[in-house]
């Protein structure tokens, strides 16, 4: 993935920074001002895809904070939910528990009717149940008659109400009965939707959580590597800045005598071409040493056995003067340069090269051995072959 590459980009850009500023530091290379600024682009370039990165964990932080904020939402809107349905459900559980006790009551009353019921139909079996014609031939008078007769009203009344409150009781059983399993069915049914609600809302908060971690993890890596970066790049750069100082130092002091030496290489300040003013040191190094071998001959092959010769051909020429200034180690072929430095032209120096000639243009001079046959010195003002040749030129310069 994108961020994936980012990462691997800014962590080998890093790791490169760290090895030359190892080197530089141990001297086991010349601290020249060529390569800090090339250490110091790749160190910003670090930097600056390390900030990208910072900045992309930071969006990502925001989108998973406003997701919290989303779920956070719908949770009080969840739990008022569910709050109404605690409620319904605790009401359903009181009227549950009441139906219950209702149920208990009517099944006593059917109980006690259905004794009173079976108690009467015995009694009345036992002793047998008196017909009208028997009451009124065994009454003595009138008034014996009507109060026999009021008797056997009674009796058929209240068998009457018996049965009646029996078939009652029975139906009002039945009825309770269905009201309760619709209730238990209700409290089974809220019950399971207030627990599935909750487990959905528990979850939804713990991955957003957990991706929240994650990116403040990531997030907290990445800046402790941006600040370490940007710390060695101000590092490089006040190493960078002492090294001009002395290299403009020792232009100088070489200007009375007008010759100096340079990491080994000897250089000419007094003669031929000089520096415009506010080139950076790295140029001065490289124009110097044009200068100590801008007049001598053309030796095919000569400058690559050793940076010191009695004559230089094309690319010894480009490498010695190079080699000054620490942008090359060794002498170098002329197709080498075609995948040197950096691609297209610099703003100080540019490298024209191709598998059979290279020669280059510093601070608007060509230095060429061309221009040696043409004029008596490598030094010389416009000219040179262009076409076919590639162009390149050293990073920060």
């Amino acid at each position: 993935m994108p961020s994936a590459n980012l990462r691997l980009h800014a962590a080998r850009l890093t790791a490169v920074l760290l090895v030359a500023t190892m080197l530089l530091g141990s001297g086991l290379t010349a601290s020249s001002a060529g390569d800090l600024q090339g250490q110091i682009s790749a160190g910003k370039s670090a930097a600056a895809g390390l900030a990208s990165k910072v900045a992309a964990e930071t969006a990502r932080l925001h989108t998973t904070a406003h997701g919290l904020a989303d779920a956070t939402q719908r949770l009080a809107s969840v739990q008022r939910q569910l709050a109404s349905r605690e409620a319904e459900l605790g009401r359903v559980q009181r009227a549950l528990i009441k139906a219950r006790d209702d149920l208990v009551d009517l099944e006593n009353r059917l109980q006690r009717a259905t004794s009173a019921l079976a108690a009467n139909l015995v009694s009345s079996y036992e002793q047998g149940r008196p017909d009208l014609v028997t009451v009124i031939l065994e009454s003595h008078g009138f008034s014996d008659l009507l109060e026999s007769v009021d008797f056997l009203h009674r009796i058929g009344t209240r068998d009457a109400q018996i049965v009646s409150a029996t078939r009652s009781a029975r139906a009002a059983v039945s009825r309770q009965a269905s009201l309760l399993a619709r209730l238990e069915g209700r409290d089974r049914t809220l019950a399971l939707q207030v627990l599935a609600q909750r487990n959905d809302v528990a979850s939804l908060q713990a991955a957003l959580l957990r991706e929240q971690a994650t990116e403040l993890r990531t997030r907290s890596t990445d800046s402790s590597r941006l600040a370490s970066v940007r710390s060695r790049v101000k590092s490089l750069e006040v190493k960078a800045a002492a090294i001009q100082a002395r290299a403009a130092a020792a232009a100088a002091r070489a200007a009375v005598t007008g010759n100096a030496n340079v990491g080994g290489i000897a250089v000419n300040t007094g003669g031929m071409v000089q520096a415009p003013g506010g080139a950076p040191a790295a140029v001065a190094q490289v124009i110097a040493a044009g200068n100590a071998i801008a007049t001598l001959p053309y030796i095919y092959g000569g400058g690559h056995a050793s940076f010191h010769a009695n004559g230089y051909d094309c690319s010894g020429s480009v490498s010695y003067a190079l080699a000054a200034a620490g942008l090359v180690s060794s002498p170098m072929v002329s197709g080498a340069f075609e995948s040197w430095g950096e691609p297209g032209p610099g703003r100080w120096i540019t490298v024209y090269a191709n598998a059979g000639h290279v020669w280059m243009e510093v601070a608007g001079w060509r230095f060429d051995t061309v221009a040696l046959a043409e004029g008596g010195t490598r030094w010389s003002r416009g000219g040179g072959e262009f076409s076919g040749f590639v162009v390149r030129h050293p990073a920060g310069l």
